[in-house]
């Protein structure tokens, strides 16, 4: 059975993205279709404050881009040897929260202890902190459409066709690619199951007028997985 999901590929150190194993344990032929691309801004501004940890009482991680932000900034600025002596250490006197596992991974991997990757989502993590630190929050990367997306769909349903089940990973995406699988799909879009990453998600699919079959218990692939199985499983056996 073919599942599509709206996501950039990204192997992990067995050399494959974890969704497409994960879904594979189920026999679900994943496909991925990335539907966004990132701007990052406000680099310099970013910079600075990564240069002053005594100004603040930790770090949080909304993303993968997020982590991308600090080591472009380490890079372009030449503060990667500068990191590795001293800004590093001070920070991880102070904590990393992050939003899901891959962050986490990422985070760890520019050497920082993390933090309430196990809340789940976003609104979860809010929670965690809130009590705990005054926050100030800079934007370090936009959201614009992936330029291939629309010629990938259009491929994608002419050779696969109809997918039994759509993975939405975020509101923005939905936004970008909704118009064209309505288009493609036609009237047989009643016969996709819709599943979201997470609540925001979900609550855009059903702002726009979308069943929800499925939204991860968390946003891991086996989540995911186990979830979008459920969803068909209960669509098969109606």
């Amino acid at each position: 059975m073919k599942v599509l999901l709206l996501k950039d590929p990204k192997e992990d150190d067995c050399g494959q993205d974890p969704y497409i194993r994960e879904l594979g344990l189920y026999g679900l032929e994943a496909t991925l279709i990335p539907v966004l691309s990132f701007e990052f801004l406000s680099l310099p501004s970013f910079s600075e404050k990564l240069s002053h940890p005594e100004g603040y009482g930790g770090l949080i991680f909304t993303s993968p881009r997020a982590v991308e932000a600090v080591e472009l900034c380490l890079e372009k600025d030449n503060k990667t040897e500068a990191w590795k002596k001293s800004l590093k250490e001070k920070w991880n006197a102070k904590p990393a929260y992050v939003v899901g596992s891959a962050t986490a991974s990422l985070v760890r991997k520019i050497g920082l202890e993390t933090e309430g990757e196990k809340c789940g989502n976003a609104e979860k993590l809010a929670e965690y902190i809130c009590s705990r630190i005054p926050m100030e929050s800079i934007t370090v990367y936009q959201k614009i459409p992936h330029p291939g997306i629309q010629g990938n769909l259009k491929s994608y349903f002419s050779k696969q066709g109809v997918p039994a089940s759509i993975t939405f990973f975020s509101p923005s995406g939905l936004t970008y690619s909704l118009q064209h699988i309505q288009e493609l799909a036609g009237d047989s879009i009643r016969q996709i199951q819709f599943a979201a990453i997470g609540p925001t998600t979900a609550r855009a699919l059903a702002a726009q007028g979308l069943p929800v079959s499925c939204t991860a218990e968390l946003p891991t692939p086996g989540a995911l997985a186990t979830g979008i199985r459920k969803a068909l499983h209960a669509h098969s056996c109606c």
